[in-house]
């Protein structure tokens, strides 16, 4: 059988728009013949996905799979066009299926989480339903000596919380925290620096318009940027169960300390195509 390799990948790739590993499967069904390839895709039903492959998934639902003890657990993100295929039956037994595999095996990447059997049923589920299926991200985390806190807000927020100390209670209420609050880090020191100047650059520029002397205006940014990493770092933030406390302290009290976090929403990120069908009948009508 000829060597696939990834140039080949990519080529198919964009001839067909198609996912990798479609393409990598195609490609070695045809022994490695770029022409038998696009043939193969094009006759059998992946064909279909094919054809589904360049539209927007930006629908679906957030997965999370906990290990027995508790101390493992997955984070999954699988992608649909429509809310309505995101709840179908087929649908989330196929992200039930996604997470617990990434639970057991924690592999390195998306493309070889979904290689074999995931990869044939999720093209299987493709030719079904009749809507781009994704799997478009995961993370595993594993604490241990800790606790791997996890909380699913719906289907479409879900956060996974590593940490060391406090109890499992605490635990899911820290990650139901950061499901509604959004937080961009643990604390100040893993605040990213490009972040920070740029918000000390505009809290600058902002308090240069006041006309006050050059003591004051930096007293002020001091001021304005203690505030602003109270409001991202998740220590720093009100709790939500009870505002008059920080995490910070709330923490520190159980004598627990967060290692790190995951905080998925469904299609964050994800550019989504703006569909005006009004005007779209207007333009079918001046075509006409």
């Amino acid at each position: 059988m000829s060597q696939i390799s990834a140039a080949m990948v990519k080529e198919l790739r964009e001839r067909t728009g198609a996912g990798m590993m479609e393409c990598k499967k195609a490609l070695t069904d045809a022994n490695g013949d770029m022409e038998g390839a696009i043939e193969i895709m094009r006759k059998s039903g992946q064909a279909k996905a094919v054809k589904k492959a360049g539209r927007i998934a930006a629908e679906g639902r957030i997965v999370v799979a906990t290990s027995d003890d508790g101390s493992r657990a997955a984070i999954v993100e699988v992608n649909s066009e429509t809310d309505f295929v995101a709840k179908d039956e087929n649908f989330v037994g196929f992200a039930d299926g996604v997470a617990a595999r990434a639970l057991e095996a924690a592999p390195a990447s998306v493309e070889a989480l979904m290689e074999g059997a995931l990869e044939e049923a999720r093209l299987a589920l493709v030719a079904k339903i009749g809507e781009n299926i994704q799997v478009r991200r995961f993370e595993c985390l594993s604490a241990a000596g800790g606790i791997i806190g996890s909380y699913l807000h719906g289907t479409r927020i879900g956060v996974l919380v590593e940490m060391q100390g406090g109890n499992a209670d605490l635990a899911r209420d820290v990650a139901m925290h950061i499901a509604a609050s959004r937080p961009v880090c643990v604390s100040e020191e893993q605040v990213p620096a490009d972040l920070l100047a740029k918000e000390k650059e505009i809290f600058t520029a902002q308090a240069a318009e006041s006309g006050k002397p050059a003591d004051i205006v930096e007293k002020m940014v001091v001021g304005r940027i203690k505030k602003y990493l109270a409001e991202i770092t998740l220590v720093g933030q009100p709790f939500v169960k009870d505002p008059d406390t920080t995490v910070g302290k709330l923490l520190s009290a159980a004598g627990a300390t967060v290692t790190r976090f995951v905080r998925y929403e469904v299609g964050e990120g994800i550019e989504k195509k703006s569909e005006d069908f009004a005007a779209e009948v207007a333009q079918a009508a001046k075509g006409a």
